[in-house]
């Protein structure tokens, strides 16, 4: 995307993986079961070294609503049967991940269970999957166990369950606090079901708590922004995650546009850029600190978002549930996305629900780590040297002196001359992510994202 686009358009924005998940392909899934049924390489499979760090995530694919601007894989209008079959699938899932030599004495790093709406599940259906989690897997050892919430979710015993079950950050799913904004958007909770939530979170006492919130809701204002913020500081967050709205192809949102030929509602892009900017200062002005494009944390000394940094350090990740995204020694990997087929392959075949997959080359492992790092808003050289044997200065010259002209990008050297850190300004941050195209090899350049 070409970072003066202004309108919203029907498209993917928000980049997480490298090369275009449009790419991973069904005839590569002997590629991911090969990763999984060896011990596991070196880190990033380059250069040697250590072992990468390994992480899990658990796909909870339940709402109570479709969001209109929601592109997950989810389900509404389910059943208490149809819950318990899929935790029993997840479950074996989960039996048959254990059971892989790429698991071979190593602990979870982090774990993360997303959705969909993990706090979707009721007490009762938590703890009977935890339980049966921990048959195969244990994760005592990480240093983070995030689980994401819809605050009309919860309840009093369902935040003190999770806190009882290992969960060290919440992810709260606020979006904004706006009740008008919240129901034209197809949210299911309300402003007050945040603030019930919200004591008894504190009450709870989680190491980190995050606020998510979104800029570009349809309807949202300039005075409507500026009370999200205001609220979201009285309730002083240990890190608050802004997303700029975006319009993937299987939105509701989207599909309206495209079958009926009218302008996208969502505001455009300088406007969000705004929102975000004035957010951003503001959150600084408080003793926020800049984690990432989208994230401000409260204690930058602490571990804030381990499934993150990890991630976007080449970190294995075992994904499990319907139609989650994994990575594993260098591999990436889908599960197939069709809900009879996920159950049917794990609960009648035995076997992992592996959909489509694809082996990303020595440079394209380089170009993903280099891409996704650049979202923290910045980059140093040097671990890209040690790492992949690589100079990402001269290699893309080219795109970091234009990007300096445009003001995005600055170039700090060192007292030899050399460039040993890459920064985005926050002009940069604010479009971190329209900026990232550029890296792509040619052949990736324009095709369509997911």
């Amino acid at each position: 995307m070409a970072t003066q686009t202004s309108k919203t358009e029907v498209g993917s924005y928000f980049i997480s993986n490298y090369p275009p998940y449009s790419q991973w392909t069904a005839e590569a899934v002997p590629e991911i079961e090969a990763a999984l049924a060896h011990p596991p390489i070196a880190h990033g499979g380059i250069h040697g070294g250590e072992v990468a760090p390994m992480g899990l995530y658990l796909h909870i694919p339940f709402c109570r609503k479709r969001c209109k601007f929601c592109y997950f894989k989810v389900f509404t209008n389910v059943n208490a049967d149809q819950i318990e079959r899929y935790v029993s699938a997840l479950s074996r899932e989960i039996s048959l991940v254990a059971d892989q030599p790429i698991m071979r004495d190593r602990q979870f790093r982090f774990v993360y269970f997303g959705g969909g709406t993990p706090s979707f599940l009721s007490v009762k259906q938590l703890r009977s999957l935890m339980e049966r989690l921990h048959q195969y897997v244990t994760w005592n050892g990480a240093e983070e166990v995030t689980f994401e919430c819809e605050p009309g979710t919860l309840s009093e015993a369902k935040v003190q369950t999770l806190r009882e079950l290992g969960i060290t950050r919440l992810s709260l799913g606020v979006e904004n606090f706006s009740d008008a904004i919240l129901e034209e958007n197809g949210r299911a909770h309300l402003s007050k079901e945040v603030y019930r939530a919200w004591d008894w979170i504190q009450a709870t006492g989680f190491p980190n708590v995050n606020i998510d919130l979104i800029a570009g809701m349809v309807g949202e204002t300039w005075e409507n922004w500026r009370e999200n913020i205001r609220k979201t500081l009285e309730l002083s967050p240990d890190s608050i995650t802004i997303y700029q709205m975006e319009l993937p192809f299987n939105t509701v949102y989207s599909k309206g546009i495209l079958e009926s030929q009218v302008e996208s509602p969502v505001a455009e892009w300088p406007t969000k850029r705004d929102w975000v900017r004035y957010a951003f200062e503001t959150f600084q002005e408080h003793g926020y600190s800049v984690s990432s494009a989208y994230t401000m944390i409260k204690d930058p000394t602490k571990v804030n978002f381990s499934y993150r940094d990890n991630l976007w350090g080449g970190a294995d990740l075992l994904a499990t549930g319907i139609a989650s995204f994994g990575h594993a020694s260098g591999v990436h990997y889908q599960n197939v996305p069709e809900w009879d087929r996920y159950l049917g392959m794990i609960l009648d075949e035995g076997r992992l629900p592996l959909g489509r997959a694809y082996r990303p080359t020595p440079l394209q492992l380089l170009i993903r780590e280099m891409i996704l790092q650049l979202k923290r808003g910045y980059l140093e050289p040097a671990y890209f040297r040690a790492k992949f044997g690589a100079d990402i200065v001269a290699q893309w010259q080219d795109v970091w002196q234009e990007y300096v002209q445009e003001g995005f990008v600055r170039l700090l050297s060192g007292d030899n001359g050399e460039v040993n850190r890459i920064e985005l300004t926050m002009d940069g941050m604010l479009r971190a992510d329209g900026l990232l195209p550029a890296f792509f090899e040619p052949q990736f350049r324009g095709v369509r994202y997911t």
